[in-house]
């Protein structure tokens, strides 16, 4: 008789395949954006957010938090908001 673990083993997963390509989709524009060599206050938010939201995806989905209560995936989003307001304005500040 199998167990419940083999019998969840077979089964593929196609969410998680399908959030993965976001992140590699999401991880190859922020490659590109790199290798132009553009800069600017523009990219630089464009890169954030699309960091942000890659975090954001992997806390969810890669480490299960989707499943926790609200108050936990709160504190991972206000975590990610904080040092990603942090880093931006560190930014926006230094430039003359």
């Amino acid at each position: 008789m199998m167990s419940d673990i083999q019998k969840t083993e077979n089964k593929p997963n196609y969410f998680s395949t399908a959030i993965w390509l976001v992140l590699v989709a999401l991880t190859i524009v922020s490659f590109c954006i790199g290798e132009t060599g553009m800069q600017g206050q523009d990219v630089m938010l464009t890169l954030l957010a699309i960091t942000m939201i890659k975090s954001q995806l992997v806390a969810n989905y890669f480490m299960g938090l989707y499943k926790t209560k609200l108050l936990w995936r709160g504190i991972m989003f206000s975590y990610f908001v904080i040092v990603g307001g942090l880093i931006a304005l560190a930014y926006l500040k230094g430039i003359p």
